[in-house]
């Protein structure tokens, strides 16, 4: 057992912390980025596009996610690919977020009534024009929040990440764990931290809620 005192511990579990935020930020960023693409395929005209999206959709949400960190792993190496702990789990994630992202703002959108979109084509505005200027800001009030809160869970879910070898909050608490032998503090301090990350994202997300009155 090696002996480590209260703050040697908490201070190698706020090292492997930003490691933690650095992870969620990409993986949030990413699958919003991605998720705008696909939103903006989902409401085409397209019965494939519509489709295909749905699928990649019903894939993404209907496995779990240790399964997606394994694949991306373990499944390209099988093609000859080297992969690092570190892209596998930002590239699971940036698709696992996608996927829920996408599927918020959709509801979104629909939220905004089919007469705003009548009007926007009343005044002969193209498909991207009807979404740029009349659609998206609308439905942009709605989706805040609940985008916001989503963030808390790309938090949750990089404590998967460790399964692949990445080290963040969990893999380094497990670390020191079998290092000390003291597990009950050791996770006592991850869980804190992990709620230090959350709770002020949950905090925030419903700040913005009742900030933006979308109720009304």
């Amino acid at each position: 057992m090696v002996d480590f005192s209260l703050w040697d511990i908490l201070r190698n579990l706020l090292l492997a912390a930003r490691w933690t935020v650095a992870l969620s930020l990409i993986a949030f960023v990413g699958g919003g980025l991605l998720g705008l693409i696909l939103l903006i395929l989902r409401t085409t005209h397209s019965v494939a596009l519509q489709r295909v999206v749905a699928g990649y959709v019903q894939l993404f949400q209907g496995t779990p996610l240790l399964m997606q960190l394994f694949l991306a792993y373990f499944g390209l190496a099988l093609f000859g690919v080297e992969t690092s702990a570190w892209f596998a789990a930002a590239a699971a994630l940036t698709l696992y977020s996608s996927a829920f992202l996408v599927e918020i703002w959709h509801g979104c959108v629909r939220s905004v009534h089919k007469g705003q979109w009548e009007a926007a084509q009343s005044l002969a505005l193209s498909f991207g024009e009807q979404l740029r200027y009349v659609i998206l800001p609308q439905a942009s009030r709605v989706a805040v929040a609940p985008t916001v809160g989503f963030l808390v869970q790309v938090v949750k879910g990089t404590a998967l990440a460790s399964v692949i070898g990445f080290i963040e909050l969990t893999k380094a608490g497990t670390m020191i764990t079998n290092a000390t032998f003291q597990p009950f503090l050791v996770y006592s301090m991850v869980a804190i931290l992990y709620f230090a990350i959350c709770y002020p994202i949950s905090l925030y997300s419903r700040v913005l809620e009742r900030k933006l009155n979308v109720k009304h």
